[in-house]
């Protein structure tokens, strides 16, 4: 990563989890080297946040699991409940550089995106949904590691809250189709990784059914 600072580079931007890219975790003392890297080179450090922000985690935002504070951080999809809306938030030394007519969002700051993102942290707040999140990752990553010893074509289970991410062996798209003929919705990215970004508020029981389905199908794909 050091040898990719040059004299042009003003900042380092990173997601603390990775979510397209598969739920990939950094390993320990990665983003803590980012935040070196930064200070040293007097760059921002800038996270962005849209998939691992507003608890989905089972923390307010991803960077609290790591010790590692951004300079910039960029919010959105939950941030307002799944209605149209994005916010960016900086540290007290960075927001004097954002003068009015300098920083503009389409979806940041409507009323009607205002009025249901203070819904939407105030229910997730009174819900406890946090520490609901943490459960049903703690549910997951448990569930789908004794899975693994049962089914080989399983090569890792990687888990933050309810972010999922089960890597195979093989193509994960027949298993979408297959889940989707048995009504379980999911998602696979990076050709052969099962991402699961389900409902904060979601139960364990619901959680149970549909992994009952995954494993099911997962067996039969290893059979095939």
């Amino acid at each position: 990563m050091a040898n990719l600072i040059d004299d042009e580079t003003c900042a380092i931007m990173v997601e603390p989890v990775q979510g397209e890219g598969g739920v990939r975790i950094p390993p320990a003392g990665f983003l803590q080297g980012l935040r070196k890297l930064a200070d040293d080179h007097e760059l921002l450090l800038i996270f962005d946040e849209v998939q691992t922000g507003c608890g989905r985690t089972g923390e307010w935002f991803g960077y609290q699991h790591f010790g590692v504070t951004p300079d910039v951080m960029t919010l959105a999809k939950a941030i307002c409940g799944g209605l149209a809306g994005g916010a960016m938030m900086t540290t007290p030394e960075i927001a004097p550089s954002l003068r009015p007519g300098m920083h503009a969002s389409t979806f940041g700051g409507n009323p009607v995106a205002s009025a249901a993102g203070i819904a939407t942290l105030q229910s997730m707040s009174e819900e406890n949904l946090l520490e609901n999140a943490k459960a049903l990752g703690d549910f997951f990553r448990t569930r789908f590691e004794k899975l693994r010893d049962e089914c080989e074509i399983i090569q890792d289970v990687r888990a933050l809250g309810v972010m999922v991410g089960v890597e195979l062996s093989v193509d994960g798209a027949p298993v979408v189709q297959k889940c989707l003929a048995r009504k379980l919705l999911i998602n696979c990215t990076q050709g052969n990784v099962i991402r699961l970004l389900p409902a904060m508020n979601l139960t364990l029981e619901q959680a149970e059914e549909g992994c009952e389905i995954i494993a099911a199908v997962l067996k039969e794909v290893a059979a095939e």
